[in-house]
């Protein structure tokens, strides 16, 4: 028979158990939608600095003879929890070699330059594709894929799911074949092992290749394209998602582009002097890559912390989830930012539209002043804005 000390002691380790199974269906219940940090996870220090802000052209970059990346982790950009960016360039015929990831689902932008992507699914469905300036590509975590530059070379930004994940730690098909018995490869492949002889002992990660013919290809070699969801997205030639004459907004959710569940991207254009407006996101992390242009941007994180920081091009900013913010062109030209949410699902809530719709009297009775001053607010969000001549 069980002593009461026996049954206390199982109890406790029953206890134990169901909470780390209670985590574990937790952490997987979560992890089916996207990685993300919780808002309240992180308070800046009062004295903290640059929180918000990373120089790209700070990243060491990996140069190899046909391509090159820079990465931007928790490692170089601590804040930046729900979001992880590579910037790449590959050569002519350049390959970012067959390879899949683990932890992350990858979006990217075209910057520059025409690509072909390849992908496999779980159900061994497949896709060739060709990206030029402004398109976007999504693939979920675990999918095979792999990105080749047609004739002039491809310039992109590569963003993940996961701020924790390197672009630098993927699993590539190099590195896996080479690391297996050869008898074990013949026999899972059908082909000799002689086949896999000349490629790069361990990860080739870019390699150099010929440019490749002109899409379709055939069907028995390579050119199936039987993906049940797109890949490919055209966002820059869709019609803008808001636009006036202080700038515009260029987005992709899951909602336009359906294969994209846990990510949105966004291409928002300032016009000098305007802003886009004071807002926050409150499902998602936010992660920018300023292309072109000179922009500021303030965050506020509650309890009085507020901070400034001026972006250039290839500057990377970061804004937690719910984390108040605005984007100012502070320059001449107009002002390009790339932006990644988190979530396939869009949410914002601006600053313009919660005054519009909130009661004259209660403004009054929070700012101390009077009914007659919120009379002339503006009646609907205004997303992009200028000061009132």
């Amino acid at each position: 028979m069980l002593s009461r000390r026996d049954i206390l002691k199982v109890s406790a380790v029953s206890a134990a158990a169901a909470g780390v199974m209670g985590a574990m269906i937790k952490s997987a219940s979560a992890d089916e939608h996207r990685n993300i940090v919780p808002p309240s996870s992180f308070q800046p220090a009062a004295d903290a600095q640059s929180l918000y802000k990373y120089i790209f052209s700070h990243s060491k970059k990996r140069s190899l003879p046909n391509g090159w990346a820079r990465e931007a982790t928790v490692e170089q950009f601590p804040i930046s929890e729900g979001v992880a960016g590579v910037d790449m360039a590959l050569e002519p015929g350049g390959v970012r070699e067959l390879h899949w990831h683990a932890i992350a689902a990858e979006w990217a932008f075209m910057l520059e330059g025409h690509a072909r992507i390849t992908i496999i699914d779980p159900e061994g469905k497949c896709e060739v594709a060709d990206f030029g300036p402004g398109d976007v590509w999504y693939f979920p975590k675990g999918y095979g894929h792999s990105i080749q530059a047609l004739a002039e070379g491809a310039h992109f930004v590569l963003t993940f799911d996961n701020g924790h994940f390197s672009e630098f730690g993927t699993f590539s098909i190099t590195d896996w074949v080479a690391h297996m018995p050869k008898e074990v490869l013949e026999k899972s492949v059908n082909m000799p092992a002689a086949v896999f002889s000349k490629a790069k002992q361990g990860e080739a990660y870019i390699v150099g290749g010929a440019i490749p013919p002109a899409l379709p290809l055939p069907a028995h070699d390579g050119g199936l394209n039987n993906a049940p969801l797109a890949h490919r997205y055209e966002l820059m030639k869709q019609k803008p998602f808001f636009e006036n004459d202080a700038g515009s907004v260029h987005l992709v959710s899951s909602k336009e582009f359906p294969i994209s569940t846990t990510m949105t991207g966004i291409i928002e254009i300032v016009k000098p002097g305007a802003v886009r407006e004071l807002h926050w996101h409150p499902n998602a992390n936010e992660w920018q890559y300023y292309i072109s242009g000179k922009g500021r941007m303030t965050v506020f994180s509650s309890h009085g912390h507020v901070q400034t920081e001026e972006y250039s091009p290839t500057d990377v900013g970061y804004v937690p989830q719910g984390f108040g913010h605005y984007i100012e062109n502070r320059g001449d030209d107009d002002l390009k930012v790339l932006i990644v949410l988190d979530n396939g699902i869009y949410q914002d809530i601006s600053l313009s539209d919660w005054l519009a719709k909130t009661p004259a009297y209660l403004l009054a009775d929070n700012f101390n002043n009077e009914v007659a001053d919120w009379l002339d607010r503006p009646k609907d969000k205004l997303v992009m804005s200028r000061r009132r001549t």
